[in-house]
């Protein structure tokens, strides 16, 4: 249900949500003022035709309007003559004819008299209004322009300030939660481990720097600074969490279990750092950060995406959902359908399958429980939930893939995205209808009806105020809601939806003390500490799954395939292995990089057709986030659920019963896989 959001205002509270809001708001102010500039530019030519030219200051012509011909004619003749008679002239001159000589200046005349015209007239449609109005949208034009040229700093601060949350707050994404001192003993080493192999690479690039005698640009020299100083602080900060134990851990523990708790992340900077340190190239580790930093806008998106969902988490709206099939006692298995249909789109909306199980998880979970499903499946389900949207339209993931790839579009790839997502949709249905252990009974339509009316109502006033906010950006700021620009427009949506939810709350319970001023401010200050932990966890483990696919692409991987396997059935089952292997071990944006650098030549050179290779290659991951040993769908779903939830996973029963969560999106992903990867070679092959 509903997450009470009454916590006390506090200095960790302030710490944790005011820097990352100020970095996302600045980022929607940036990116904002571009569709403001464009659109005040619009309007500047319905109010003052030609604004374009009138809004750039014009200077006077520099002729003379009323020259006298007749005289200055005479100057030219007389001039003339006394060069002819000059003794020091060197070539003999011709003297021009005084018919010609008056037509030319006749003719400049003119032209002269037209340019003061045009000057004249175009001067007096310059008004005190067009000038106030021109000074408005420069100022608007010089901010978006600000934004372009800042998103490297932008990012490279979202990045290393939610990271220090994340680690002060010991919510990097694990295998295994804390629960001992030997845990917190060994992940904490080992993060200071890590953060001081990123700090020495940094250290080392711009020690390379300076030898080279290459001057780094203004952008180049603080970005360098930036990281040393950054994991500075992320070091200063592990080192600290040696030193300081929390209460409530067990003491002891096994070194085996302790070894599940170490960040992902720090996994990846020890053994890129390793790696990179035995070849004699640590400052590789800064390099390939740098390959994120090319693309600092689509992953400034992630945090944008991040926070939506925290945000969402916030409203009632996800309950209110699951309350409109309540009054039907749909069987479990039938509602866990409805529950991954309905979580496709706000999947593809907020980015990426990890964001939406972290944002709606729990909610999903607890309402398959309430109605009845068993712990497995419920755990499966909400896994799930953020995994067939990710195909669709507007998921940023594949936006990065059409940015990175030329031989593919973003049309192509949600147009295919659909007909994919239906198919495992179709596929969850049917596993899930075949393994149930309830009857397809569901209350009479004349009892469950009105019940949903109600709840529908309660859904209006949320709909309407994301339809008003749409809709203003659509014909406000002339900017339509899609994959580039949802990552703005949605936080502005869900702010938004957040007021209102917390207005409609402050009627419902008029007898409660508080203000919905205050409310809303909690609530805000709530999702966004929560999306700034988040925000650090994921870009981290996207941070260092490129630098890890450093190691595999210096480390000649792509040089063991075989150059030409003569076998375009070959050449995808083998394909298949390795998409799945990556997207086990690494975060989707990461992997989507390495992919792209590694496999694509690989794939096309032996026949595979780029957009085929591609669909197969999103399926791939999502079965892979979904897979041990790492299964990043399920971590988050433990995150978001609870370890001890999680643990108490049926322990009798048959195989499947036993361990449903784990093979019913195995085998659903697995079949949708196969058929993406190999039903298409029969029509190209």
């Amino acid at each position: 249900m509903y997450e009470s959001v009454s916590r006390s205002r506090t200095l960790s509270d302030w710490l944790s949500s005011l820097p990352i809001a100020l970095v996302l708001l600045l980022v929607i102010v940036l990116e904002s003022s571009s569709m403001l500039h464009s659109r005040l530019l619009a309007i500047g030519s319905e109010l003052w035709p030609g604004y374009h030219e009138l809004r750039v200051p014009a200077q006077a012509p520099a002729c003379q309007p009323d020259l006298n011909i007749d005289h200055e004619l005479a100057e030219l003749l007389a001039n003339q003559q006394a060069d002819i008679d000059d003794e020091l002239s060197l070539f003999d001159e011709e003297p021009a004819d005084p018919v010609v000589l008056r037509a030319s200046l006749e003719r400049s005349l003119a032209e002269c008299q037209r340019r003061h015209a045009e000057y004249a007239s175009r001067e007096s449609q310059v008004t005190d209004g067009l000038q106030y109005y021109a000074t408005f949208e420069e100022g608007v034009a010089a901010i978006g322009d600000l934004g372009l040229n800042a998103t490297r700093y932008i990012l490279m601060t979202l990045l290393l300030v939610a990271a220090a949350s994340a680690n002060l707050l010991r919510d990097h994404i694990a295998l295994r939660g804390i629960r001992t001192v030997r845990d917190l003993q060994v992940s904490s080493l080992a993060q200071m481990a890590g953060n001081a192999l990123l700090l020495a690479s940094a250290l080392a690039y711009r020690s390379m720097q300076d030898a080279s005698g290459i001057v780094p640009d203004f952008q180049q020299y603080w970005i360098q600074w930036g990281w040393i100083i950054g994991f500075t602080v992320l070091t200063l900060i592990s080192l600290l969490q040696c030193l300081r134990r929390p209460s409530g851990l067990v003491p002891g523990g096994s070194m085996g279990h302790a070894l599940l708790c170490i960040p992902l992340y720090s996994w990846m900077a020890l053994i890129s750092g390793v790696f990179f340190i035995l070849i004699g190239h640590l400052s590789a580790m800064t390099i390939y950060l740098g390959k994120m930093l090319d693309l600092s806008g689509l992953f400034i998106n992630v945090g944008l995406y991040v926070w939506i969902g925290m945000l969402l988490k916030q409203t009632r709206m996800a309950s209110l959902v699951f309350d409109l099939f309540r009054p039907w006692r749909l069987p479990p298995e039938m509602l866990a359908f409805l529950a991954i249909m309905i979580s496709a789109l706000p999947t593809a909306y907020t980015g990426a399958s990890g964001i939406y199980v972290i944002a709606v998880g729990a909610v999903i979970y607890q309402e398959l429980r309430r109605a009845g499903a068993q712990r497995q499946l419920a755990l499966a389900t909400t896994a799930m939930s953020g995994s067939m949207g990710v195909i669709l339209n507007p998921c940023l993931l594949i936006v990065i893939i059409a940015a990175l790839n030329k031989e593919v579009t973003t049309r192509e790839l949600y147009g295919w995205g659909l007909w994919l997502f239906l198919l495992s949709a179709s596929l969850f249905l049917v596993v899930s209808m075949v393994s149930r252990r309830a009857s397809l009974v569901v209350s009479p339509v004349a009892n469950a009806w009105p019940e949903t009316v109600n709840t529908l109502k309660k859904l209006v006033p949320y709909a309407l105020v994301i339809t008003v906010m749409v809709l203003w950006y659509r014909w406000g700021l002339n900017t339509a809601l899609d994959e580039f620009s949802a990552p703005v427009i949605l936080p502005a949506v869900m702010l938004a939806v957040v007021i209102l939810d917390q207005w409609l709350r402050r009627r419902e319970r008029p007898e409660q003390e508080g203000h919905i001023v205050k409310d809303t401010e909690l609530a805000v200050r709530h999702a966004t500490g929560e999306a700034s932990t988040h925000i650090g966890a994921l870009l981290m483990l996207m941070a260092l799954s490129i630098c890890l696919g450093g190691v595999f692409d210096r480390g000649g991987a792509v040089s063991m395939l075989p150059e030409d396997l003569s076998s375009v059935w070959l050449t995808m089952a083998l394909l298949v292995v390795i998409l799945m292997l990556i997207g086990m071990i690494m975060d989707p944006y990461g992997a989507v990089i390495l992919v792209t650098i590694t496999l694509t030549d690989f794939a096309f050179n032996n026949g595979i057709d780029p957009l085929h290779f591609w669909m197969v290659t999103l399926i791939a991951f999502e079965l892979g986030y979904l897979s041990p040993p790492v299964a990043l769908n399920h971590l988050l779903t433990r995150q978001v659920v609870g370890d001890d939830e999680v643990d108490r996973g049926a322990v009798s029963g048959s195989f499947w019963q036993r361990y449903e969560r784990f093979a019913l999106p195995l085998l659903v992903m697995a079949v949708t896989l196969l058929l993406t990867a190999f039903v298409p070679l029969l029509f190209y092959a």
